[in-house]
């Protein structure tokens, strides 16, 4: 295993769920590859739960920043807090960090259907326990917002790019997904399915963390 892509497992872990002693090393974002067509890889019922959750949870992501003054989209509740600017940039680096990590790193491991057995039932925990923010915890440097993109335009774009490649890789793509795996640092084996699940669940994740940081008593009226 690479180092880079050790540092990516590492960076969504902490950011998703607790706080792991991991080594890190500089990482650069994946681009999304175009997909391919549909196959029998997927069965329809998994296709439609992943497409639904993705749309889901990017309906309420945008939802969520929409119409925001300059004032609200860059209000910290605390110094060491983030804004809803800075949650939305972690966003949207994850969802082209993760697309890219799946697509290019996991699916191109050796297929291995006996490990089937050791993922089953995860699909369900992914979906309940990456949003859950009980646990909180701390990203490292290479996830934190540093203001990537100059304008909430931008950003907004970019995610939509990003989940919209997502979205049709899921619909088409003949990758056997359920075949293929890779170690998460906290859920132990997943196949590709269920780190696509992952993608999703982290933006709902936080989405609900800009939803605390509007409900701040401080939050700006407009």
């Amino acid at each position: 295993m690479s180092k880079k892509i050790k540092l990516i497992l590492v960076a969504f872990a902490i950011s998703c769920l607790t706080t792991l002693s991991w080594a890190q090393n500089s990482a650069q974002q994946n681009p999304i590859s175009a997909a391919p067509q549909a196959s029998a890889s997927l069965t329809a019922q998994e296709r439609e739960t992943a497409i639904k959750q993705f749309e889901t949870t990017r309906d309420n992501f945008l939802k969520s920043i929409t119409g925001l003054s300059e004032k609200q989209w860059t209000f910290k509740p605390a110094p060491d807090r983030w804004s809803v600017a800075e949650v939305a940039e972690h966003i949207t680096i994850s969802e082209l960090t993760l697309g890219g990590l799946v697509q290019q790193k996991i699916m191109q491991s050796p297929a291995a259907p006996e490990k089937r057995d050791q993922v089953k039932g995860k699909d369900e925990m992914i979906l309940q326990r990456v949003p859950d923010r009980s646990h909180k915890a701390q990203a490292p440097e290479f996830l934190k917002p540093t203001g990537r993109w100059t304008t909430e335009a931008d950003l907004v774009k970019a995610f939509e790019q990003a989940r919209a490649a997502n979205v049709d890789y899921i619909r088409t793509t003949n990758d056997d997904l359920r075949d293929h795996f890779f170690d998460h640092p906290v859920f132990g084996t997943l196949d590709g399915y269920q780190w696509l699940l992952l993608i999703s669940a982290h933006s709902a994740r936080h989405t609900e963390q800009i939803e605390e940081v509007k409900t701040d008593p401080n939050f700006p009226k407009e």
